[in-house]
């Protein structure tokens, strides 16, 4: 398993938590989880 997969579905697990603050968080772990996948990490 690749590392940008563990952190896409990181930012996906923080992005749902019904915590304030987590929405914006979980978007940038999914941006970086992104730009990791196309850079192939």
């Amino acid at each position: 398993m690749r590392t940008s997969t563990i952190v896409l579905a990181f930012g996906a697990v923080v992005f749902a938590l019904p915590i304030p603050g987590t929405f914006i968080l979980g978007a940038i772990v999914l941006l970086f989880g992104a730009v990791g996948r196309y850079y192939d990490f």
